[in-house]
């Protein structure tokens, strides 16, 4: 397979030097280029190197065909599993056997590959690309490096925080959305003492948290404090950097679970239960609320088997103070130019004239549903019906998941035919766009944390769980926190601050 790689994109750099030597040294010719040769007219050799998404679609299929049409290029992609698509990729790296287009990962070492020149660094390109220069900057400055950017994101939601909820127990028990604290620990209350299916039992739960309710982006406690008006995991104030767990906020949002464990108000067993069994739970109709990433229709059609009647609603997460909500990441990982095999500015410009184009209503549409006739059909209105569920899955979600696209942000393509519930999440989701709290330090670099993150964090996680528990009181949190700080804390706070001012500087 590398060999075949290495020299299908020999060959494609034989031809494109076939196709600038026919411009006689003229202008570059980048398309649209008044007075270019006809050559320019020839679709530009493009390899590409993804994630497999599925069964690898055929080859030369009309998905492809449609792309490669309406992109004028020669695209051919190659498909790695992603089993063992990293250890490939840092081999085509060391190799210098990269194809013109690559998925990455924000990972040290791509982020090394990118600090030592190996990708074009195209953010000073962007504004002459009416698509890639429309979208948000946080999308662009999640995946910078030292505040350059070397590629172009696989768009995914940015703020996914949604209250998702049984609008039937909040109608009989009279509740309303919770905001503030208070608000949350009434209703949580109400939906576990208060006999919400009137069954008779005392068997519900307002809210219930599974074992990794304080890791990652999706956070549980993170939710809650950004939504009380606490930062987003570090909070950085005159060019200094405070974790998150050091804040009033985030230890209110402590003490609030804190009480619903003492009340038993929550699973007692949240410390070691499988995000599984938690999601049994709500699909039974034992649980009232949750904040969550994905789309309330999905409960509800599976509660619905339980619980025929059941209603399910949702709501924008906000504090006292309004929406806000925890930015993450806002991508499926990146497209990259490689220097390697890319040799030219005029030759880089093809390659994101590519992506752009991959964002016109056309090719969005293309993307998120496929060929019109084939795999959806336009029924009228603002709907559409796909025709072949497995044709979508197999021909068009490959294409749909590794190529840049935001139909969702901005009607480019009618929807699919979907229930109110369904586009009434969508909606909130694009509007938390307006209302994400960045993370400061998802893109500064700490030796610290590459070398000592992961158990840095752990012992704030199990101090964090000892609190809610009983296990510690204030000053024994306190002292955790001291351990952390001693620990390579305080360093890897440094470390930021330090990073962030050469950021500053460039």
């Amino acid at each position: 397979m590398k060999k075949k790689q290495t020299a299908l994109t020999m060959g494609t750099v034989l031809l494109l030097s076939t196709v600038l030597a026919a411009c006689g040294g003229g202008k570059p010719a980048d398309g649209g280029t008044q007075g270019a040769s006809k050559e320019d007219d020839k679709p530009f050799p493009l390899t590409l190197v993804v994630n497999q998404v599925g069964e690898i679609p055929a080859k030369d299929n009309d998905m492809e065909k449609a792309i490669k049409e309406y992109t004028n290029t020669d695209l051919q992609i190659q498909w790695i599993p992603g089993s063992s698509y990293d250890e490939k990729i840092n081999i085509m790296i060391a190799a210098n056997e990269l194809p013109r287009l690559v998925q990455l990962k924000y990972n040290p070492t791509i982020i090394g590959a990118m600090k030592s020149d190996v990708f074009w660094e195209i953010g000073p390109y962007l504004k002459d690309y009416k698509n890639l220069s429309a979208q948000n900057q946080v999308f662009y400055d999640n995946i910078s490096v030292n505040g350059k950017l070397y590629g172009v994101p696989l768009f995914r939601d940015l703020g996914r925080s949604v209250i998702h909820y049984r609008k039937d127990w909040f109608d009989t028990t009279g509740s309303k959305v919770p905001k503030s604290l208070d608000d949350w620990y009434n209703v949580i209350k109400t939906m576990t003492t208060g006999d919400p299916d009137k069954n008779g039992k005392n068997d519900t739960y307002g809210f219930m948290m599974e074992k990794k309710y304080n890791q990652n982006a999706d956070s549980t406690l993170t939710r809650f404090s950004v939504a009380q008006g606490g930062p987003n995991k570090w909070k950085l104030e005159n060019g200094t950097f405070t974790p998150e767990f050091m804040t009033e906020p985030f230890f209110e949002t402590m003490k609030f679970f804190k009480r619903l464990y003492e009340e038993k108000l929550i699973n007692q067993d949240f410390a070691v239960v499988d995000i599984t069994e938690i999601d049994k739970a709500y699909e039974s109709g034992r649980a009232a609320i949750r904040i969550s990433g994905g789309n309330a229709q999905s409960w509800q059609d599976k509660l619905s088997k339980a619980v025929p009647n059941a209603v399910v609603d949702n709501a924008p997460l906000e504090g006292p103070n309004g929406r806000r909500v925890p930015g993450e990441s806002g991508n499926n990982g990146f497209l990259a130019i490689p220097k390697g095999s890319v040799k030219s500015v005029e030759e880089m410009k093809k390659v994101l004239t590519f992506m752009d184009k991959l964002m016109d209503p056309k090719m969005a549409t293309l993307l998120v549903k496929g060929i019109e006739g084939k795999h959806w059909e336009d029924k009228g209105g603002d709907s559409t019906l796909p025709l072949n569920r497995e044709g979508d899955t197999k021909e068009v979600k490959p294409y749909r998941d590794t190529l840049p696209q935001r139909n969702e942000y901005y009607n480019i393509a009618k929807p699919m035919k979907q229930t109110d519930l369904f586009r009434k999440n969508q909606q909130i989701g694009r509007e938390n766009e307006k209302y994400v709290i960045t993370n400061p330090t998802l893109t500064l670099e700490s030796a610290t944390f590459s070398e000592r993150g992961k158990e840095l964090e752990q012992l704030i996680n199990d101090a964090e769980t000892k609190f809610i528990m009983g296990k510690l009181d204030e000053a024994g949190w306190k002292a955790e926190i001291e351990k952390w700080r001693k620990a390579g804390g305080d360093m890897m706070a440094q470390e930021y601050k330090e990073t962030y001012e050469k950021t500053k500087k460039k």
